[in-house]
């Protein structure tokens, strides 16, 4: 069961399989990646890249809003028998000392969230466990498996076409997402956001419909008409009245924005592009809602439960695996400021916890940053 859990899971990081003559059924019928089959029988993109997907309005601030939201979060030690909290070490927060923490882990989060996948190579480890004390982010695309002859398993990865080793310095840390990535997953509807913005851009420079000048005289060689469309450019961007004489005739043709409904319908591709990412449409400005300060703590929590969480748990349980952190230990990350409500309903939260002993005074007041 396990081998065929792992065929499917890598089968999706294969490009050519044309060499596999043999097909196993029962393996066949494990779950596999269907954007690739059923988008290319329909004739249509299922990938863009980062840079088109990033000139998206809605796209780019769904993802800094993710990644910049998780980046700027703290990582937590914790022993795992006990729960006792314990000063996490450097390489957790700052895995990198020649950049801040924030900057790696926004730029990791962005992988998962686009890729399904992100990497980290390893700058240094100690001698005594081997264990890593320090890594950075590398760029997803400059890293490529290498597979068995069967090419149902990976053995290793190249970096920048080099054979990285398997532990140590040089080695690559593999944080896996919860899908295939938004830039796999939801491709054609980034394609359809491009094409709107594009239109919208059309009809910025011709705020007017498609127009056609139509001569009602004798037929125009190629350089009269190309003089009279000049003519007519030149004057259309320094005044808005025309003037034609009887032997010329302007016709409008196609329609203009309203008609087309293009306000309309990149509000709905953004609302789709909020439905991909798994976060709430109120961050994208894709519906109109009337928000107060509480449910606005409660989007918070939408927020982390239904987008942040799975990216969350993927850096979270690969940071606590023994090559990083001592086996007794995990690491999570520490969402209490970020969730944390007014200072009534704390004010509230605090008396009653008080109250039944489980928070002193000391304790309240380092919670909220009362003690120097």
């Amino acid at each position: 069961m396990v081998y065929y859990t792992l065929m499917g899971l890598f089968d999706r990081f294969v490009t050519n399989r044309t060499s596999i003559q043999n097909t196993d059924v029962e393996a066949s019928l494990a779950p596999f990646n269907l954007s690739t089959s059923v988008y290319g029988l329909l004739n249509a993109p299922t990938t863009v890249d980062r840079a088109s997907a990033m000139s998206v309005p809605a796209v780019a601030r769904a993802r800094n809003i993710i990644c910049g939201t998780i980046g700027s979060l703290p990582l937590e030690q914790y022993n795992k028998m006990t729960g006792a909290h314990i000063e996490p070490l450097r390489v957790i927060n700052q895995p990198d000392t020649r950049v801040s923490g924030f900057v790696v882990y926004n730029w990791l989060a962005e992988d998962i969230w686009l890729y399904g996948v992100g990497f980290g190579l390893v700058l240094d480890a100690y001698e005594s466990d081997g264990r890593v004390r320090s890594w950075t982010r590398i760029e997803p695309r400059r890293v490529q498996p290498r597979y068995n002859l069967a090419m149902n398993e990976i053995e290793g990865y190249e970096v920048d076409g080099k054979l990285a080793p398997i532990a140590g310095v040089g080695s690559v840390i593999r944080f896996d997402g919860a899908d295939e990535g938004f830039i796999n997953r939801a491709g054609r509807t980034v394609v359809a956001a491009i094409e709107l913005e594009k239109a919208a851009l059309n009809y910025a420079k011709e705020p007017v419909p498609s127009m056609v000048l139509k001569s009602n005289g004798t037929n125009l060689t190629s350089e009269r008409i190309g003089k009279l469309l000049e003519a007519w450019r030149n004057s259309r961007a320094t005044r808005s009245t025309a003037f034609l004489n009887a032997d010329v005739e302007m016709q409008s043709v196609g329609f203009d924005p309203k008609s087309m409904q293009l306000v309309e319908a990149r509000q709905y591709v953004a609302l789709e592009i909020a439905r991909a990412s798994g976060i709430p449409a109120y961050f994208l400005s894709a519906e109109t809602t009337s928000m107060t300060y509480s449910n606005a703590t409660s989007e918070r929590r939408s927020l982390v439960d239904f987008s942040l969480r799975p990216i969350l748990a993927a850096i979270e349980s690969r940071l606590s695996l023994p090559d990083i952190c001592p086996s007794t230990s995990e690491i999570r990350f520490d969402l209490d400021d970020f969730l944390r409500g007014n200072p009534l309903e704390r004010a509230q939260v605090y008396q009653i916890l008080n109250s039944i002993g489980a928070m002193s005074v000391e304790q309240i007041q380092e919670e909220e940053d009362l003690i120097r």
